[in-house]
C-alpha cells in the first residue's frame, strides 16, 4: 500500500513538474513590444542556443512568463501590429528575463521585426497582439 502512494506521489510530481515548463497556446495575447538586440555587443547570447545573432533576422525574446521555461525555444510566433493590423512570423531565441528588469507581458524584437510591421523603433514601445504560429 506504502508503495502505491509513493508511486502515485512521484507520477504527480511528474506532472506538475511538466506542467510547469509547458506553454499553454497563446492566440492574440496583448502584449507590449520593444527593441532589442541579439548580436555581439548587445548583451548576452540568446537564452535558447547560447549563440548571437543577426538584428536582420525575425526574432523575439519573450517575457519570462511567457517564455515558459523555454518551451517556446525555435518555435515560431505570429505578431500584429495593433497600429496598422499587419502580421509577421517571428522566431524565439531568447528570455526577456523578467527576474532582472524586464516587464511581464513582453515581446522584445528585432529590428527586422519593426521594419517588417512598418514601425518606427524610435518609439520603443508599442502595443501588439501575438499568437503561436
Amino acid at each position: 500500500m506504502a508503495h502505491a502512494k509513493l508511486a502515485a506521489l512521484v507520477v504527480l510530481v511528474v506532472i506538475v513538474l511538466h506542467a510547469s515548463t509547458c506553454a499553454v497556446a497563446i492566440d492574440q495575447m496583448p502584449a507590449t513590444m520593444t527593441l532589442n538586440g541579439f548580436g555581439p555587443g548587445e548583451g548576452e547570447p540568446a537564452e535558447c542556443d547560447g549563440k548571437f545573432h543577426n538584428d536582420h533576422e525575425m526574432l523575439a525574446a519573450l517575457s519570462t512568463r511567457l517564455y515558459a521555461g523555454g518551451s517556446r525555444c525555435q518555435k515560431m510566433i505570429s505578431i500584429t501590429s495593433t497600429q496598422n493590423g499587419r502580421t509577421v512570423r517571428t522566431r524565439v531565441v531568447d528570455e526577456c528575463d523578467s527576474r532582472h528588469g524586464c516587464k511581464d507581458n513582453i515581446v522584445d524584437t528585432s529590428i527586422a521585426v519593426w521594419n517588417a510591421l512598418g514601425l518606427d523603433s524610435n518609439i520603443g514601445e508599442v502595443p501588439v497582439t501575438w499568437s503561436d504560429s
